[in-house]
C-alpha cells in the first residue's frame, strides 16, 4: 500500500479510537468547491470487529465513515452509523460542554469561534454551527455539525462548505435599513400559487422571493450560488421536424475511479474547466435533437437555460417556455455525455406537478399588491450577509431582504408560508 495512505489510516485509527475496528473500504472522490477548485477527500469504512456484516451492501450498526480533506489537510467528517459507537479512546466531551466542543473544533480545523464560525442552534446532544464574518452571517454559509451519544462520545462531526478568512472579504459598515430600500421590497412581493397537500388546493399567496441586497442600496445579487458555475444559455429551442425513434436511457456513472497520484498531486477535476463556446453549440444541438424525438410536438415550448459540468458529464436545464404564478414550473434536466455529446438520460418534473392537477383550483384574486405589501411591509426581514461575488472573488457586506409571511390574495389573511408547504 502507498505509504502516504497508509498514513491517513494510520492516523485516522488513532485519532478516533478505532482499535475494535478494521477498515472494510477506502479511497478517494473529488469535488470542485465554490472558488472552482478541485477538493479530493480520501474516505474510509472501518466495520467493528464483533458485529456481522449484512448480506447486502449496506453498513451495520457503528460503522465508522471517515473522510480526510486532502487540500486543507485535515479530518472534515466522521459519521458513526445509526449513532452508535464502539471507539474506545476516542473522541469524548463526558461534561457535554459547548464551550469544550467549540474549543477542540477549533483544534481541528483552525477556525476561530467568533470570527469565522458560530453556534446556530443546539438540541440536547446535537450542536449545529454556521459560517460568520466577526458574527456577521456568510452566502454560501459553512456548516459544522457535531453529535454526541448518552456519554458523551462523538457520534458525527462534520465540515461542510466554505468558512472564508478575513483576506477574501471587504470589509465595510453596514448602512442598509429597510426605508431606504421599501421600493426594492415591493419589488420581491409576488402573486404565487402554492399547492396545499393538506388542503388538496392551490392557494394564491403573495410572498417574498429573497435576495441580496448590495450595502450601497444600488442592486441586488439573486440567491442562486449552489451553482456558481454554471453558462447562460437563454435560448429558445425551435425545429421543422421530428425525429421518429426512441430514445433509450442509458445509465448514468456518477463514481469517478480515482487514483492515488491524482490526489496527492492534485490534478485538476475535468468539472473545473470552462465550457467551451463549441461545446456549448454541440450541447445547444444534442438537446435539440432529444426534444425533436422526445417531446416531437413541442416546438418553441422549451427553452434552454443554463448548462454545467458534473462528473464527466453535461447537465443542461432547460424550462417550459411560459410562466405561471405556480411555485412550482415544468422543468426537464437533459444529461450530456461530455465527450461524445449526446444525451443519455434526463429528469422531467411534469409527473410531480400532475399530482397537483386534482387540487381544487384557486379562489379568486380580490388584493391587489399594494394592498398585501401594506399589511406585511413591517414583518419584512433585512438582515446583515458577506455574500461571495463572483466577479470580484472577494465576500462583500449586503442585506438578505426576506419575510417568513405571505398574505392570502383571495381572503386577505397574513399566513406563515411555511404552513403552506
Amino acid at each position: 500500500m502507498d505509504e502516504r495512505i497508509q498514513k491517513l489510516i494510520d492516523s485516522a485509527k488513532t485519532k478516533f479510537g478505532l482499535g475494535d475496528y478494521y477498515l472494510e473500504t477506502h479511497g478517494f472522490f473529488r469535488n470542485v468547491n465554490i472558488f472552482n477548485e478541485t477538493i479530493y477527500t480520501f474516505y474510509m469504512e472501518w466495520f467493528p470487529k464483533h458485529v456481522a456484516k449484512p448480506d447486502d451492501d449496506s453498513n451495520p450498526e457503528g460503522t465508522a465513515v471517515i473522510e480526510f480533506n486532502m487540500h486543507s489537510g485535515k479530518f472534515e467528517r466522521a459519521i458513526f452509523v445509526m449513532g452508535k459507537t464502539y471507539a474506545k479512546d476516542g473522541i469524548a466531551f463526558p461534561n457535554m460542554d459547548s464551550n469544550d466542543i467549540i474549543k477542540w473544533i477549533e483544534e481541528e480545523t483552525g477556525l476561530i469561534y467568533g470570527n469565522q464560525f458560530q453556534l446556530r442552534r443546539q438540541k440536547e446532544r446535537e450542536f449545529y454551527f454556521g459560517g460568520c464574518i466577526d458574527g456577521v452571517a456568510v452566502s454560501p454559509a459553512g456548516l459544522i455539525e457535531v453529535k454526541l451519544d448518552s456519554d458523551g462520545k462523538l457520534t458525527m462531526f462534520s465540515v461542510l462548505g466554505p468558512f472564508p478568512s478575513k483576506n477574501m472579504v471587504i470589509e465595510k459598515t453596514y448602512h442598509l435599513s429597510f426605508e431606504k430600500i421599501e421600493h426594492l421590497a415591493k419589488e420581491q412581493l409576488k402573486l404565487i400559487e402554492f399547492p396545499s397537500d393538506e388542503q388538496k388546493k392551490i392557494i394564491p399567496v403573495y410572498g417574498v422571493e429573497e435576495i441580496f441586497v448590495t450595502n450601497d442600496g444600488r442592486s441586488t445579487i439573486p440567491i442562486e450560488l449552489d451553482d456558481p458555475f454554471y453558462v447562460k444559455i437563454d435560448e429558445i429551442i425551435f425545429w421543422d421536424e421530428p425525429i421518429n425513434e426512441t430514445f433509450e436511457r442509458k445509465e448514468i456513472r456518477w463514481i469517478e475511479d480515482i487514483k492515488a497520484e491524482q490526489a496527492f498531486s492534485n490534478e485538476p477535476s475535468p468539472d473545473s474547466f470552462p465550457i467551451t463556446k463549441e461545446e456549448q453549440d454541440r450541447c445547444v444541438q444534442a438537446v435539440k435533437d432529444f426534444l425533436r424525438q422526445v417531446y416531437p410536438n413541442d416546438t418553441g415550448k422549451w427553452m434552454l437555460k443554463t448548462l454545467k459540468r458534473n462528473k464527466g458529464y453535461i447537465h443542461a436545464k432547460v424550462r417550459a417556455n411560459y410562466r405561471d404564478y405556480r411555485v412550482f414550473q415544468r422543468k426537464l434536466e437533459i444529461i450530456i455525455d461530455a465527450n461524445r455529446f449526446q444525451v443519455v438520460n434526463y429528469l422531467d418534473t411534469e409527473m410531480m406537478l400532475q399530482t397537483f392537477d386534482q387540487f381544487q383550483k384557486p379562489d379568486k384574486v380580490t388584493v391587489t399588491k399594494e394592498e398585501a405589501f401594506e399589511k406585511i411591509k413591517e414583518l419584512f426581514e433585512l438582515k446583515p450577509v458577506y455574500v461571495y461575488d463572483f466577479e470580484q472573488k472577494q465576500y462583500v457586506l449586503c442585506g438578505k431582504l426576506d419575510c417568513q409571511y405571505g398574505v392570502h390574495a383571495a381572503g386577505g389573511e397574513v399566513i406563515l408560508l411555511d404552513e403552506l408547504i
